[in-house]
């Protein structure tokens, strides 16, 4: 648990991040594939709550708006000190005032709850940040947490350091949501959007560690060196450990789909040991074999879905970056891989349908180019699929 100036509540150092729940199917669904699996998520819940976790994150467009009302009965279950329960508003689908407390009143009875302790601003980065200027979202947030309603209000941040601090200079936080993992650091300058946060006293919230799975699942000689350091850690746990280790850093939330994530989770922050001067080396090193694989910086989050020409974007990527870690370290399965993973695609959500709308790019919290991309993997899955 850890304690900030301003949050008179201990918060567990493990967030449980509802946006990536277990699914019963792979049935395209708005922001997340597959209908949640409620039996296995009620039990990791549980788990969860016995284990001490007592932050859940959420999100009006997660799971195609149903990861609220999912956490509404998940956490019904259980007396209202003994969670944490935050979401957010989602400023970019404000047409008009009234939609605020529309949005928020709906929210409250999704999730069943009276309250929210923390509240957040939903990726004001871009162009949803001069919206929520225009229809004055932080003041209706500070009426609804006079009211009682919230307890502490804050954003999350998919963007650079220079509009984060305009965001921190000219309202008043409670706690900010950034992205930071050991490949970000640098990549997406999370270190210094991490000091602005640290040199103001505003506790951090932390999203993607494991950015969006892909530093769970590494191969080749960046999982070798995670091996030969030790072979009882799971890469997520080194991911997870260097987050936490950030004295600025409040929870870091994690999205787990299975058991066996969760309780990796539980096992690395319920014994704490902080990343270690050595151990960093150790991460740098993973971060450049992981950044020389040249993968595209997606973590599947969805927020670029549904794409009007039925492409699913994050399947797409996922499929190309598993291709790359594979050929990598071995160029003669990589491309049969690549044909079974790219062939449970249909015919309409491959890349080569991309029309470059560009309805995708605004969305993309990573900045990802998506059509560029598309166009880029069409032509590699051309290549690939003619030789096997």
């Amino acid at each position: 648990m850890r304690k900030f100036k301003g949050i008179d509540k201990a918060i567990s150092l493990l967030g449980f991040g509802l946006m990536r729940l277990p699914l019963l199917s792979q049935k395209q669904v708005g922001n997340q594939a597959g209908d949640i699996d409620y039996d296995l998520g009620l039990n990791m819940v549980a788990r969860a709550i016995d284990a001490g976790v007592n932050y859940f994150d959420t999100a009006w467009m997660y799971h195609a708006g149903e990861s609220e009302v999912f956490a509404g009965k998940a956490l019904s279950r259980y007396p209202r000190d003994k969670f944490n329960l935050a979401t957010k508003m989602p400023a970019w689908l404000i047409e008009s005032a009234g939609d605020l407390e529309r949005i928020f009143s709906e929210q409250l009875k999704k999730c069943g709850v009276d309250y929210f302790d923390f509240y957040l601003m939903h990726d004001i980065g871009g162009k949803t940040y001069n919206m929520a200027i225009e229809y004055d979202v932080y003041e209706f947030l500070r009426k609804k947490k006079d009211e009682g309603r919230i307890k502490y209000i804050g954003f999350s941040l998919h963007d650079k350091a220079d509009l984060l601090t305009e965001a921190v200079t000219k309202w008043d936080w409670d706690f900010v949501q950034i992205q930071i993992n050991y490949i970000d650091w640098d990549t997406l300058d999370s270190k210094r959007q991490y000091e602005i946060l640290a040199e103001r006293g505003i506790p951090v919230i932390v999203m993607e560690p494991v950015r969006g799975g892909a530093l769970s699942n590494l191969s080749g000689e960046a999982a070798d060196i995670l091996r030969r350091a030790d072979a009882n850690a799971s890469q997520a746990s080194w991911a997870i450990r260097y987050a936490a280790s950030l004295p600025g850093v409040l929870t870091v939330l994690s999205g787990m789909t299975t058991m066996e994530q969760l309780e990796d989770n539980i096992k690395t922050l319920s014994d704490f040991q902080p990343i270690s001067d050595e151990e960093r080396s150790i991460l740098d090193s993973v971060a450049t074999e992981f950044r020389a694989l040249e993968m595209i910086p997606c973590t599947s989050c969805r927020y670029c879905m549904d794409c009007p020409a039925g492409v699913d974007i994050p399947r797409v990527f996922g499929i190309y970056n598993y291709y790359m870690t594979i050929n990598a370290v071995n160029t003669v399965q990589a491309p049969i891989s690549f044909r079974n993973r790219y062939r449970t695609l249909t015919e309409s959500q491959q890349a080569h349908n991309c029309t470059e709308c560009g309805k995708c790019v605004d969305r993309c919290p990573q900045g990802i180019d998506i059509p560029k991309s598309m166009n880029e993997i069409a032509d590699t899955a051309a290549a690939v699929l003619s030789k096997v």
